[in-house]
């Protein structure tokens, strides 16, 4: 049960602060600027790999969840508990900022700026970067693994800053649904749901390809 509680919390935490500071971005006329949202994203991220990675391996992500059961490094047992639990997080944030913020349109909703395929084409890279960054820090050396938050935080902020613009940069599927039903924002929902699952598996596919055994 622990495990699952963290995977509440440090889901909720991502989802309340990455959307939060987009929704107050938009509220204040850009006083947090988009350097910032983007230095919020990687920071949290960051900052709950430290605090509930040792419990729950601070997945945060439908998408990575499904990755390491691809990698074979996950029990198929906790796939939907994990996933039900980041759920729970997300959407117990996007209710509380809806609540503080009602008059916000999106919630910080993923939505294309571009074409649909364009934002596909994106996610699905950004998610393969991500994955393939999180199964290297999550399975290589001891040393590798402290500094897991750091790299993984800096892939985050890094993708964020420069793709958020275009497509919204979410490679969460989680991220991007709770907004989206919350603000009643679906019609792009298919790109942040598909993209990312498929990004993230195929960095695994190739790490277990390059791997030394």
């Amino acid at each position: 049960m622990r495990k699952y509680i963290a995977e509440i919390i440090g889901t909720f935490a991502l989802i309340f602060c990455g959307t939060g500071a987009m929704i107050i971005n938009q509220q204040t006329g850009g006083v947090i600027s988009h350097a910032g949202v983007a230095a919020t994203w990687g920071l949290i991220v960051a900052a709950m790999i430290y605090t509930v990675g040792d419990i729950s391996g601070a997945h945060l992500n439908p998408a990575v969840t499904i990755a390491f059961w691809v990698a074979k490094t996950f029990p198929t047992k906790e796939i939907l508990p994990y996933i039900i639990s980041q759920g729970i997080g997300a959407f117990l944030a996007s209710f509380i900022l809806h609540y503080l913020f009602p008059t916000n349109d999106t919630l910080g909703a993923s939505l294309p700026a571009g074409t649909a395929m364009q934002s596909f084409v994106l996610e699905f890279i950004l998610t393969f970067l991500l994955m393939f960054t999180i199964i290297h820090v999550a399975k290589g050396s001891k040393e590798q693994g402290m500094f897991a938050g750091i790299a993984i935080g800096s892939v985050v902020l890094l993708e964020a800053m420069f793709a958020g613009p275009i497509c919204g940069a979410s490679m969460n599927p989680i991220r991007s649904l709770s907004p989206a039903v919350v603000s009643g924002h679906l019609e792009h929902l298919w790109i942040y749901l598909t993209a990312p699952m498929l990004g993230a598996v195929l960095a695994v596919l190739v790490w277990k390809s390059i791997k030394q055994e």
